[in-house]
């Protein structure tokens, strides 16, 4: 049986939940010396309504931005194996159906949500869509990382 983790995706947004979860995947990703952490970002299509060419670009630009920020820190903090992924649509769906296939996910990491508990009935929370769709093991991140 494996132990350990080869494959790592960790949804960011440059949230504080998210950057919780990234924190932890970079402690993950070290302790699995040689493994894949990709950094992935979700441009959610349905918020954005009919977008131009234009503010496509600026909205795909800010998250490459978001993207290159989490890569040097990973680098800093001697992860070296990062990719990056952006994608379009509803992160519920995209991470677990998409992404999670193409890099052969064994792990994914979320932060939590603050939504509200009307909130969460309303629109739903991405972590629990992950949890509840995913075919690798899932880290769902409250805390900040020590």
């Amino acid at each position: 049986m494996a132990t350990g983790y080869k494959s790592i995706v960790v949804a960011v947004d440059g949230s504080k939940e998210a950057d919780y979860a990234f924190r932890k995947s970079l402690e993950i990703a070290y302790r699995n010396k040689g493994s894949q952490l990709n950094l992935v970002n979700i441009i959610d299509t349905r918020y954005l309504g009919p977008l131009d060419k234009e503010i496509a670009g600026q909205v795909k630009e800010q998250s490459q931005q978001i993207l290159e920020r989490y890569k040097a820190r990973a680098a800093a903090a001697r992860v070296e194996n990062v990719t990056i992924i952006i994608e379009y649509g509803s992160p519920k769906t995209v991470i677990t159906k998409e992404i999670a296939k193409l890099v052969k996910a064994d792990l994914i990491i979320c932060g939590a949500t603050g939504h509200t508990p009307v909130e969460r009935y309303l629109i739903g929370s991405v972590s629990e869509a992950i949890v509840r769709s995913a075919k690798c093991d899932v880290l769902v991140v409250r805390t900040p990382a020590e």
